[in-house]
């Protein structure tokens, strides 16, 4: 089974912005803006980009770089860049086969080229993410000479998007959408569904963002306080009574200037993943 391109644009401006009604700690979202960004440009963000994420037929490069593109129009910050890679993969895939999407997105990061290497390395430099440095070899700076996938090979130890690439998805299939319909199922609550899959991000590494940002040592800060939440709220029969912890967390991450943008960008993923796959029900976030 396949799918149209205005069923994945939707499914993607949908998790876009899900992940911003959700209580989160450190990130942007409804219960607080942070970083010098806000709910509103995210929002932004989303719906300028949908239709490169959709293009039908575009390579993963060719999507990534129209999409940055058309976000840094729309803002004038980089709220999405690692939303945007994560996206394009399960885009490109799901035009293809939405009954193995693990299957075709694997299939998909197996076709990169260097073209698609050129057109993300220019989306990287156009983004201009906190925490960018020269990297030893394939920086994004200098003409690219290898796949796309290469590239992401090299940086998989320093940056978990770059992991992702170069291990299927991992991350998306055995614990983002295992954990949101875990949550969904014991809750019924697709906020809260995607809070968990947030924290379970939080805790199972330390989040790449804020390590290139800020060093190791603030990194497992930051991994060990989303733990002792995770490890709470996965056995919590009402979620909603650690809010006041999450926010807490969230104050105090964001008054360090602490981002972990890498778990919120794998929080879009996972809720766009389950979007196509038909895992939220009708009485999630249609509207």
């Amino acid at each position: 089974m396949n799918t149209t391109s205005e069923q994945i644009a939707e499914a993607y401006y949908r998790a876009c912005v899900d992940e911003l009604r959700a209580p989160k700690a450190g990130n942007v979202h409804d219960f607080s803006d942070g970083h010098g960004m806000t709910v509103g440009e995210f929002e932004a963000s989303a719906a300028a980009t949908k239709e490169w994420i959709a293009r039908r037929g575009a390579r993963t490069g060719a999507r990534v770089r129209g999409a940055i593109a058309a976000t840094r129009k729309a803002v004038d910050c980089n709220t999405n860049l690692g939303i945007v890679l994560m996206s394009a993969p399960i885009a490109r895939a799901a035009e293809c086969d939405l009954d193995d999407l693990r299957s075709a997105v694997r299939g998909v990061l197996a076709e990169l080229d260097v073209a698609d290497a050129a057109d993300v390395f220019a989306a990287i430099v156009l983004a201009s993410p906190a925490g960018l440095g020269e990297a030893p070899e394939n920086d994004v700076r200098a003409p690219a000479t290898v796949t796309l996938l290469d590239a992401m090979r090299s940086a998989a130890h320093r940056d978990r998007i770059a992991w992702n690439y170069a291990n299927g998805f991992a991350d998306v299939f055995d614990i983002g959408i295992p954990r949101f319909r875990t949550a969904l199922d014991r809750w019924s609550d697709w906020l809260w569904a995607t809070a968990a899959v947030h924290f379970a991000f939080m805790a199972a590494f330390p989040d790449t963002h804020v390590f290139r940002e800020h060093g190791e040592d603030a990194a497992n800060a930051a991994r060990r306080a989303a733990a002792e939440i995770e490890e709470r709220l996965m056995q919590a029969a009402e979620p909603q009574a650690l809010m006041g912890d999450i926010l807490d967390l969230d104050r105090r991450l964001k008054a360090e200037g602490h981002n972990p943008g890498t778990s919120a960008d794998l929080t879009v993923a996972t809720l766009f993943a389950v979007r196509l796959l038909g895992g939220l029900p009708s009485g999630g976030n249609n509207g």
